[in-house]
């Protein structure tokens, strides 16, 4: 089975599922439903994850299982970290960028909270 898209191949963006099916009895729901941050790493990175949740946690057990030191394992670690963590800063840079506007006043109030809602969903 492929394994799902969660950018688009044309400009990268995040990508966002409008409709899910039950592969039982066929219900279907539509809307906006946004990937769980997990799903958005790279399928390496997703594996280490993966590893790393079946190891109990422990960085040595994983240092042995793939053959590297505990520094390496944990540097990867940390970048993974870093990853997770981009999309909330960047949502932050956002809603500020936003509200600075506003207050500048190069962008009224009605179109400020449309931007800020359409962030936060």
């Amino acid at each position: 089975m492929s394994r799902l898209p969660t950018s688009c191949p044309a400009c990268e963006g995040p990508l966002v599922a409008t409709r899910l099916a039950c592969s039982v009895c066929d219900m279907q729901l539509e809307g906006r439903f946004e990937f769980p941050e997990l799903l958005r790493l790279g399928r390496d990175d997703l594996d280490f994850v993966l590893a790393f949740v079946r190891s109990s946690g422990s960085l040595k057990e994983m240092g042995k299982h793939l053959g590297q030191s505990y520094p390496t394992v944990r540097n990867r670690l940390n970048e993974i970290i870093a990853k997770l963590s981009a999309p909330a800063l960047d949502r932050d840079a956002a809603r500020r960028e936003i509200l600075d506007a506003i207050a500048a006043g190069t962008m009224s109030v009605k179109e400020g909270a449309k931007r800020l809602e359409e962030i936060d969903s």
